[in-house]
C-alpha cells in the first residue's frame, strides 16, 4: 500500500511534525484543524461561533486537497475546552453535513494549542 501526504494552502500549515492528512489506500487520515486563518497562520476574532466556521472551512480545504466533500467522512472526533459550547458547535457542524453523518466523539479538554477552543480531527473514504 502507498502512502501520500496531503497539503494545502487552503488549510493552516502544521505547527508541528505532523501532516495535514495522510491518505492510505482509500482512507484519508486528516490531522485536528483548530482555528487558524491558514492566509495568516492567526486564531481567528470571535467566540465558539466563529472558531468552529473556521475550523469546518479549514476542514472544507484539506477535504478538497484530498479529492474529497463532507459526503466523504466517516468518523470526526470533536474536542472542545468547554463542553458548554457542545450545542451551538452542534448545530453549526451539522449545517455542514447531509444525508449519513459521520460517526462522532465530542470530549472536553483542559486547553488546545494555541488556546483555541475547538479541534477536530477526522478520517474519510476515498473509495466508491
Amino acid at each position: 500500500m502507498s502512502i501520500e501526504k496531503i497539503s494545502t494552502t487552503a488549510a493552516p500549515a502544521a505547527i508541528g511534525p505532523y501532516s495535514q492528512g495522510v491518505r492510505a489506500g482509500e482512507y484519508v487520515f486528516f490531522s485536528g484543524q483548530i482555528p487558524l486563518d491558514p492566509a495568516t497562520g492567526e486564531m481567528v476574532a470571535g467566540g465558539i461561533e466563529a472558531q468552529a466556521q473556521q475550523v469546518l472551512t479549514n476542514m472544507e480545504g484539506a477535504l478538497a486537497a484530498a479529492g474529497l466533500n463532507f459526503a466523504q467522512v466517516l468518523k470526526t472526533t470533536i474536542f472542545l475546552t468547554d463542553l458548554k459550547d457542545f450545542a451551538l458547535v452542534n448545530e453549526i457542524y451539522g449545517a455542514r453535513f447531509s444525508g449519513i453523518y459521520p460517526a462522532r466523539s465530542t470530549v472536553q479538554v483542559a486547553a488546545l494549542p494555541k488556546g483555541a477552543a475547538i479541534e477536530i480531527e477526522w478520517v474519510a473514504y476515498s473509495g466508491e
